[in-house]
């Protein structure tokens, strides 16, 4: 039986890599004809080193045998001042560097015991200068877009927005009629780059190239950002777009940043705790707080009187010893019978802990996925990149986040007001109130998003569509 080859190039951040990996190997399942090459980008230091030990852990699986990682050789990084100027568009130009290393890899590099036909390169959303190599190849190209369908009408709606007024965002625009989102969108809830001219020109020109591809696939649910959906599906300019979420990594972060022995105490912790009754307090890996807004969050939770587990991660990479130096005095002992404060948490596992009653979050794309999918209520904390608008999107199109806030910018310290404890304390007990009709709402929405990779799901009947799509007789001819 002849295979079919499809070539995936995601880019080099390890949480895009999990999505791509995952949908992977939903395709496996699909078509046993079906076999993947993934392209490695590895991004230069001091970037995320977490992928080659994602590929190792990966490589293992029972599909290894149709699926292989290829890690491309190292291209030319832009120049440093780019990377000052805008870190979205630095990373677009380090990716167009590596077209003719994929291109080489595309040609060159061979499955051993086969010789597959390949029938698409799968792109991801910083990766749109990879259609330059599917055109030459003249192979069919697709988009694997792995945050939600709001935030990717955002994309296609700056061209509208650059059509319009001919320039990039101010925070003090008016409100935006952004045909992916039900209500208005406040400019200040708007992702960094969208106020950066070289950031802005950046994501403009990938929301353009994506009209290229023959279709988009998204990490989201149907029923979950229906508006989004709807508008995307509906909109005669688009490829055809198919809702394959949600993709989760349910194993992933076994041992990632903790020893075996302390995540084994957090879950002994959490054992022990009533149902519904623990804040988990989490901002990836790459979020953190200067210690006068550490020192606001902990008066809140001291004040508020919750059960919490909060995961602080410090630019110094503080140790629990470093804690006690930046947090208020006495808090870790007047806490020890309610609370945990450690580094890093394992943050799956906790989510579907029965314990766990609230998410205090950064937003995060694949943070959202896991909180729903375990129907678990958000408080909204972004800090950079999309989260804002994410943040926003929860509160207000699919009510299932408190507002905590919807614009504090990491980046940004010389700008930024702390988020009071006072405001804080509000949102916290808001969201633990077990009478708040939101608790229900995202168990109910958690159990929609599950089924919906069941078969006669909404995901699963557009992942076999896409399927269908790719072994046509035309794609395959």
């Amino acid at each position: 039986m002849s295979k079919l080859e499809l070539v995936f190039v995601p880019a080099p951040f390890v949480g895009h890599l999990v999505s791509t990996c995952n949908f992977a190997e939903n395709l496996l399942n699909r078509d046993e004809r079906l076999c993947i090459t993934i392209l490695i980008i590895r991004p230069p230091p001091p970037w995320d080193n977490r992928i080659d030990a994602y590929i190792k852990r990966s490589s293992s699986s029972p599909d290894g045998r149709r699926i292989r990682y290829v890690t491309l050789p190292q291209a030319e990084p832009p120049p440093a001042e780019e990377l000052a100027k805008s870190i979205e568009k630095y990373f677009s130009l380090l990716i167009a560097n590596y077209r003719p290393h994929v291109k080489e890899a595309i040609i060159t590099n061979k499955w051993p015991d086969s010789n597959p036909k390949i029938i698409g390169l799968v792109i991801d959303m910083f990766c749109s200068a990879m259609i330059d190599v599917a055109n030459e190849l003249n192979i069919p190209s697709y988009l694997f877009f792995t945050s939600g369908a709001g935030f990717l009408g955002f994309l296609f709606y700056l061209s509208v927005w650059h059509d319009q007024v001919g320039r990039e965002f101010n925070r003090s625009d008016a409100d935006l009629k952004i045909a992916s989102y039900a209500h208005p969108v406040p400019s200040k809830v708007l992702p960094d780059f969208a106020s950066s001219k070289e950031g802005y020109d950046s994501f403009r020109e990938h929301g353009v190239r994506f009209k290229e591809t023959i279709g988009i696939l998204i990490n989201t649910v149907a029923e979950f950002e229906s508006h989004a959906v709807n508008n995307l599906a509906s909109d005669p300019e688009l490829p055809p777009v198919y809702t394959v979420g949600f993709l989760n990594d349910l194993e992933g972060q076994k041992g990632k940043g903790n020893s075996k022995s302390e995540d084994e105490e957090i879950m002994k912790w959490l054992d022990q705790q009533p149902p519904s009754s623990v804040l988990f307090l989490c901002f990836g890996s790459v979020g953190f707080f200067e210690p006068p807004q550490l020192i606001e969050m902990a008066i809140a939770l001291e004040r508020s009187g919750v059960r919490f587990l909060w995961s602080i991660r410090h630019p110094v990479d503080a140790e629990l010893s470093k804690f006690e130096e930046i947090l208020p005095e006495g808090f870790l002992e007047r806490t020890k019978n309610r609370g945990i404060v450690c580094g890093w948490a394992p943050q799956v596992d906790i989510l579907a802990h029965k314990a766990t009653g609230a998410f205090v979050s950064h937003c995060g794309w694949n943070s959202t996925v896991e909180s729903v999918w375990h129907g678990v209520p958000i408080v909204t904390w972004p800090l950079y990149a999309e989260q804002h608008i994410n943040a926003f999107q929860l509160v207000n199109d699919l009510e299932i986040a408190v507002e905590l806030t919807l614009d504090y910018r990491m980046r940004e310290s010389d700008h930024r007001e702390n988020v009071k404890a006072e405001e804080m304390e509000k949102a916290i007990r808001c969201i633990m109130d077990c009478g708040n009709p939101m608790r229900k709402r995202i168990k109910d929405m958690g159990e929609i998003c599950r089924n919906a990779l069941m078969e006669g799901g909404s995901s699963s009947i557009s992942l076999g569509r896409f399927v269908e799509t790719i072994l046509d007789s035309k794609s395959c001819s």
